[in-house]
């Protein structure tokens, strides 16, 4: 596989990353397109493992994601702003703590988000818990997936 056919399905796995915390793109069948174009360009047993391992991933958090309550998403551009200091909480918590990181760090950015805006620390927490309540677990559920599938396309890239 050529380095732009690599760089190509990187980007289409960071634009399907971005993706899951903009309304109405489908940003979890992206990540899952990247790396199926990167093992259909790649045919070694590594590279169809990862993509079994992703779509069994994708697979589990739509239905982990099923299982929880039905909330709409409210997506005014305050709780876009939320999901966007959660995601990149997440993203930066997933990188500082390999996969297990990934939730305290959404947490951490949405209490930070929260915290900026109020300035006290239990309006912070009460405001925390509901924006989880309102569709942030959702989210997080499919964010931590997408980067679940992320870490493991990134290993097999540099371990291969």
């Amino acid at each position: 596989m050529g380095a732009w056919d690599l760089l190509l399905a990187g980007l289409v796995i960071l634009l399907g990353l971005c993706g899951v915390l903009l309304p109405g793109m489908p940003g979890s069948w992206l990540v899952w397109a990247g790396v199926a174009w990167w093992a259909l360009k790649n045919p070694q047993p590594l590279s169809w493992a990862v993509l079994v391992g992703a779509t069994v991933v994708l697979l589990l958090s739509r239905a982990v994601r099923w299982a929880l309550p039905d909330r709409r998403r409210n997506r005014d551009r305050a709780m876009r702003r939320l999901m966007a200091y959660g995601g990149a909480g997440a993203v930066l918590g997933f990188v500082l703590i390999p996969v297990l990181g990934a939730v305290p760090g959404f947490m951490g950015g949405v209490y930070l988000a929260e915290r900026l805006r109020l300035g006290r620390h239990g309006e912070a927490m009460a405001s925390l818990r509901t924006a989880l309540r309102a569709g942030g677990a959702d989210l997080l559920a499919e964010l931590f997936a997408c980067l679940l599938i992320t870490g493991a396309w990134l290993g097999a890239v540099l371990a291969g």
